[in-house]
């Protein structure tokens, strides 16, 4: 059996806020830490049947790339479930949801910025 190991490293401030986000994966072509500024990472517990969660973003995380972030990830877990389920009629909702979401985001940002 073949083993993957995924390495993540976040430094905390003095107050145990993220300043940095680095991750590494054993079955990637490139043996340096990539960088992030956010993460999201999700465990199903079966027994508990609920999701165990770890998000974290750092300082320098600005509120549109959090949007952006959000936005794809949104997008991302709707074509997970539609691998996984091939539920056409609910992989459709999530992302209209994710696309209004988006819109939503960039009038509010329209709003502020005049």
């Amino acid at each position: 059996m073949h083993t993957s190991t995924i390495k993540i490293n976040v430094e905390l401030d003095k107050d145990k806020v993220p300043e940095n986000i680095t991750w590494q994966a054993s079955d990637t072509t490139t043996d340096e830490a990539q960088k992030a500024r956010a993460m999201m990472i999700a465990f199903w517990d079966g027994a508990d049947k609920s999701a165990l969660r770890i998000d974290l973003w750092t300082k320098e995380m600005m509120v549109d790339e959090m949007a952006d972030f959000f936005y794809q990830t949104m997008m991302s877990m709707a074509d997970t479930y539609d691998r996984a389920t091939h539920q056409q009629e609910l992989v459709k909702d999530m992302k209209a949801f994710a696309q209004a979401f988006y819109k939503k985001f960039r009038a509010l940002q329209e709003k502020e910025n005049k």
